[in-house]
């Protein structure tokens, strides 16, 4: 596949937006968001910067987690509108220069689909094969994806007497991937939306999706992989930038074999669930020092390749990756009571509550996001400091409608409240202190903040295609670092403590008309003799830097 131009890697420099279309604007006021409000939504995501916008499933569902669990993967869910609507958001995008993904989601459907319904119909059934049964489960079965809820990854049949897999719920039987005639389905999918203009996928679950089970073997099919090499091959054909956004939770060592490595021929980004998981820890200790290395222990990718950095995204803030002692600390400093917790490993809050609404502290999240190599990718209300809603359980708590205004619903929809999506917020971070029409007024709003980052980190493409490096200085609370390229140079300073610091760092080939200049606010700062900078910060404190000189030519 062809990719040497870097017009064609745009996923380099984008700004991913994530939404659940059910809980974003509700258009006909019947509780439920729709496509419709969406469109009308359009130009409020082109205002904020989005350049890339994925939605969530839309699929039809009988909606027991959330839409992924789908009955037709060909189909626009009723209650959110037809396909009429999504090409006119796919028209209403490009006009915006922005691209559209959507979930890939073929781990499984839900027991309702109509093929689960004839494979378990019969043992006969023609569909039988495109799921995975056994008369009895393996001794050692594998583990299920959600300890506490599921005690086991297979289920009995009655009606045949075998046992059906499912890794996610019990009502989400897994599709049998190792069958050609599953494999053949998949590509169908991805071609029909491909066809309508989406740009891409975020693949769910990837090492899920991969993964030969006991029962089955490799089913004579080879390595995996190679699978996910023809799709993207496929994608590649049916588009020439397409994209292949892959959630993989695994350690960098595993994670790095689904990009395909030099020949970048698999998932085109993926998530960094390492690095996010050491954020969290940085913030609960006040020491940069686990991120910095998290960071700096990324392996290298191909040029092709992306990471896609996020601070929060619709599932639990897993912290997998982290130790016990470790996950402990994260816990005890964001999730001290039990109901803020999920599946004994991740926390089921947004930001601005974990870090109880300190201004000062989520500017300096949100800063770090931007300024560190990779791709940023949000989720919806990250741009407002949206709250979750604790009376919503599990995961589910996240997921509340998207809060427009101070009015009733938060603007969302005038229907009654019982007939919402989800209930809203309804504490200090209720719509009648966090919304959109608010703080599209006041400059000095979260809102007004993160359009400023987004346009700064569109301006500093160096982030996106650039070296990583971090410059050493002596306070441990403190991340400088900086990231270079053909494209230009800049340095980042976060401090990750309440506490003032002076930090001194030396600019990286610096030379007698090197010049640095600030890109958050205005100013420069001095260089010494020897290219060293002194620089004071606040608590939790913040600055992007360009390393400039004589021969630069650039807008700051």
């Amino acid at each position: 596949m062809r990719m040497t131009d870097t017009s064609d890697l745009w996923w380099k420099t984008a700004v991913v937006y994530c939404l659940d279309v059910e809980t974003f604007m509700d258009w006909n006021d019947d509780g439920i968001g729709d496509l419709a409000g969406l469109a009308h939504r359009m130009d409020y995501l082109a205002e904020l910067g989005v350049t890339c916008l994925w939605l969530m499933p839309f699929y039809p569902t009988p909606d027991r987690d959330d839409g992924y669990d789908i009955t037709d993967f060909y189909g626009v869910d009723p209650r959110l509108g037809h396909h009429g609507d999504l090409v006119e958001i796919l028209r209403t995008a490009n006009d915006r220069g922005m691209r559209v993904i959507v979930d890939l989601v073929v781990n499984h459907t839900s027991d309702k689909h109509p093929w689960f319904k004839s494979a378990r119909s019969s043992v006969d059934s023609p569909y039988r094969d495109f799921y995975v049964w056994v008369d009895e489960p393996p001794k050692n079965e594998a583990e299920t994806v959600f300890p506490g809820v599921e005690d086991s990854v297979w289920e009995l049949d009655e009606k045949t007497g075998q046992y059906f897999l499912h890794r996610f719920y019990k009502h989400q039987p897994d599709l049998n991937v190792e069958n050609p005639l599953v494999r053949d389905e998949i590509a169908k999918v991805m071609g029909f939306w491909l066809e309508l203009g989406i740009h891409g996928f975020r693949v769910d679950a990837v090492p899920f999706l991969l993964e030969p089970t006991e029962a089955t073997g490799d089913g004579g099919y080879g390595d995996p992989h190679d699978y996910l090499k023809t799709l993207r091959s496929f994608l590649g054909r049916r588009t020439g930038d397409g994209i292949l956004l892959g959630e993989v939770n695994l350690p960098r060592a595993e994670q790095i074999e689904y990009f395909g490595g030099d020949n970048a021929d698999e998932l085109t980004m993926q998530f960094d669930f390492v690095a996010m998981q050491k954020f969290y820890l940085s913030l609960a200790r006040s020491d940069a020092r686990p991120f910095a290395e998290a960071l700096s222990a990324r392996p290298d990718i191909a040029r092709q390749s992306q990471w896609a950095n996020f601070v929060r995204n619709h599932d639990e803030l897993t912290l997998d990756k982290l130790t016990e002692s470790e996950r402990q600390e994260v816990f005890d400093a964001f999730a001290p009571e039990e109901h803020m917790r999920v599946f004994d490993r991740g926390i089921v809050r947004r930001l601005p509550t974990m870090l109880d609404g300190d201004p000062r502290r989520i500017r300096m999240v949100y800063s770090m996001l931007f300024a560190s190599p990779g791709t940023p990718v949000l989720f919806y209300g990250e741009e407002i400091g949206m709250g979750e809603n604790l009376e919503i359980p599990g995961r589910q708590s996240v997921r509340t409608p998207m809060q427009w205004t101070s009015d009733a619903n938060g603007g969302f929809s005038r229907a009654r409240a019982s007939r919402l999506a989800a209930p809203v917020v309804e504490d200090g971070f209720s719509p009648e202190h966090v919304n959109v029409a608010d703080q599209r007024h006041d400059p000095d709003s979260l809102l007004q903040f993160m359009r400023l980052l987004i346009r700064t980190y569109r301006n500093s493409v160096e982030i996106g295609w650039g070296d990583f490096s971090v410059l050493e200085q002596p306070n441990d609370a403190v991340l400088v670092h900086s990231v270079s390229g053909a494209q230009g140079r800049m340095i980042a300073v976060h401090n990750f403590s309440s506490a003032p610091a002076v930090v001194t760092f030396t600019v990286p080939d610096a030379g007698p008309s090197t010049r640095l200049i600030e890109l958050l606010q205005s100013g420069e700062l001095a260089l010494s003799e020897k290219g060293e900078v002194e620089l004071s910060l606040g608590a939790y404190d913040y600055r992007w830097l360009r390393i400039a000189d004589d021969s630069t030519k650039r807008l700051y």
